[in-house]
């Protein structure tokens, strides 16, 4: 049971910034990532940028240069600053967790993801 509560997402014209927030809360263990992920009407979801525990960093082509994914000040948070916002950025953003599960006595282990339930972007003048 893990929740993913995501803010910060609105309205924002061409060319303007947003900042998304994500605290995760519940049964978590040992956090291997945490991330984001947008879905446009019409369109699959895709990956729009990921943080390691150890701190690497995974963005779209689509979003280089323009967005900067952090860790948030709170324990089990994350940020994504959006930069230079276009139409095209116009999704509903998902605040995703990827952690690891010790499922045995003898230290075998799974991954499992969790999921926000998404915020609403919308870049239009």
């Amino acid at each position: 049971q893990v929740q993913l509560v995501e803010s910060g997402g609105g309205l924002v014209q061409p060319g303007g910034s947003l900042r998304l927030s994500c605290v995760a809360s519940g049964r978590i263990f040992s956090i291997n990532a945490m991330g984001w992920y947008r879905q446009a009407p019409g369109k699959q979801r895709e990956l729009v940028a990921t943080i390691t525990s150890g701190g690497g960093t995974n963005y779209a082509d689509s979003v280089k240069g323009r967005f900067t994914i952090s860790r948030g000040n709170a324990e089990n948070a994350v940020a994504l600053q959006m930069n230079s916002l276009k139409p095209e950025d116009t999704a509903v953003y998902y605040c995703y967790l990827n952690q690891r599960i010790v499922i045995n006595v003898e230290g075998a282990s799974r991954t499992r993801e969790h999921w926000g339930q998404g915020t609403l972007v919308t870049v239009s003048s």
